[in-house]
């Protein structure tokens, strides 16, 4: 039940005599508007916005720095008091979904809360308070409303504009050059519709990676690892120019498809087919038709020897182990003897001895000429199998931006972290058991770029 309808029933018990009911269930709902009219105007935000039910909860998103979360409550409460008009109609009529259809409501309501507490939790931060003002801002939130956004002791560290024109808006202006040789990623922006409003995933990000080079990609959860991932082998593309030795992979796509390589986490085969089928299906697959079954044989048996696979080569893929299973999904994507290697959490599931082994086959291919991008929540035990790192950090605005791109040395100097897995720390956020830095490395590298 929400405590400010205890509260209300309180009010009305103790102060309700003679005087109409409705004023005590209305009284909290006016306070909070008062105290939101005050944090909107210190936040730079026109006030009169606390009046609209909806947009109340939009520019509190971007008084708090939250703009998505304010936008997903306010669609919560759309459908809230569709769902309440509802609920009228069917009781009034009898019907026996009305009950349904209530408790749906309940369910949104505790949704709409849990989106609310977050934007509760980063206005802490926004107004340099301890969390612990989460106590009184979940069941009463017009009482720190009312204080917030009216005593002159409580004042926001930033305004709504401001945490919009730091790194959040901030653009490097640098663009990776496109040479022969190589992968050269371009990416202006990677955008997705939501909530009828255009949504930024991944910003400004510029790169050129050397033929050779084992890539480490870093970032937090939701920085956009895998959405930059598919950004650049063209799953999913953005606004972005990916060439890859003077080919560009959004004009080419369909003749360069096969010349990239993309390990997913979840292996996609069959556990009935045999590593020799399963081979022999992505040879048919993945090299040109004019090869013949016997040189699409002899390619098999060269996948499988790099790749430890011959002893097992008739063994049911159901029957592998875990390390098995991660080499035979690397052998498919090898068989078109790929440029581009792309590898999202290759070690998942792996002990230590295994995980080493199955990166020291990568060092072995990178060592070939060709590219090799990882993504690995264990970086720290293979590093010095790498060359490069990029580090994508999310901004004030929640989008995933360039942080770092450079040789593994060169990033411990520049975050000051030994590290790998402390430098991923430094740019997550505080509530997600960061340092909150994202912004600062951010603009700091771009910064660099610049000379």
């Amino acid at each position: 039940m929400d405590l400010k309808l205890i509260l209300n029933a309180v009010l009305y018990a103790f102060l309700g005599t003679g005087i109409d009911s409705t004023w005590y269930f209305m009284i909290p709902s006016i306070l909070f508007i008062f105290g939101m009219w005050g944090i909107f105007r210190k936040s730079g935000l026109k006030p009169w916005y606390a009046l609209i039910p909806c947009l109340q909860e939009i520019r509190l998103g971007e008084a708090a720095g939250m703009e998505r979360e304010g936008r997903i409550a306010a669609m919560i409460r759309v459908i809230s008091i569709l769902l309440s008009e509802a609920t009228l109609f069917f009781g009034a009529a009898g019907a026996n979904s009305a009950e349904m259809l209530a408790f749906a409501g309940l369910f949104l309501d505790l949704f709409k809360l849990v989106y609310l507490a977050k934007i509760y939790f980063a206005l802490c931060d926004v107004y340099g308070q301890k969390k612990i003002w989460i106590v009184l801002w979940v069941p009463l939130d017009f009482i720190p409303a009312c204080l917030w956004g009216w005593l002159k002791k409580y004042q926001p560290l930033w305004t709504a504009a401001e945490m919009k024109s730091d790194a959040a808006s901030f653009f490097s202006g640098s663009k990776a050059a496109v040479l022969d040789q190589g992968l050269t990623v371009n990416l202006e922006e990677r955008t997705v519709k939501e909530f009828l409003k255009k949504r930024y995933l991944l910003r400004d990000i510029h790169m050129y990676v050397q033929p050779g080079h084992m890539v480490l990609l870093l970032g937090g959860s939701g920085a956009g690892k895998t959405t930059f991932l598919n950004a650049v082998n063209g799953y999913e593309k953005a606004r972005a120019e990916v060439v890859l030795n003077g080919r560009n992979m959004y004009r080419e796509y369909k003749d360069m498809q096969y010349d990239i390589g993309f390990v997913p986490q979840q292996d996609l085969m069959r556990v009935s087919d045999s590593v020799y089928r399963t081979l022999m299906d992505a040879a048919t697959l993945r090299l040109p038709s004019a090869f013949t079954r016997e040189e699409k044989e002899k390619r098999v048996e060269e996948v499988m020897e790099i790749f430890g696979l011959a002893p097992v080569k008739n063994n049911l893929v159901g029957k592998l182990s875990g390390g098995q299973r991660k080499r035979l999904s690397i052998a498919m994507e090898f068989i078109s003897n790929p440029t581009l290697f792309i590898l999202d959490e290759p070690d998942s599931g792996l002990d230590g001895v295994m995980a080493r082994e199955l990166f020291l086959q990568l060092r072995q291919i990178a060592d070939q000429g060709k590219i090799i991008i990882v993504i690995t929540h264990t970086p720290d035990r293979v590093i010095d199998l790498f060359d490069d790192v990029i580090v994508l950090a999310k901004d004030a605005n929640r989008t995933g931006r360039l942080a770092w791109f450079g040789p593994i040395s060169e990033a411990r100097a520049f975050f000051g972290k030994e590290k790998m897995e402390e430098i991923v720390k430094s740019v997550n956020r505080e509530e997600e058991g960061g340092e909150g830095r994202a912004d600062e490395f951010i603009m700091k590298y771009a910064e660099v770029q610049h000379g």
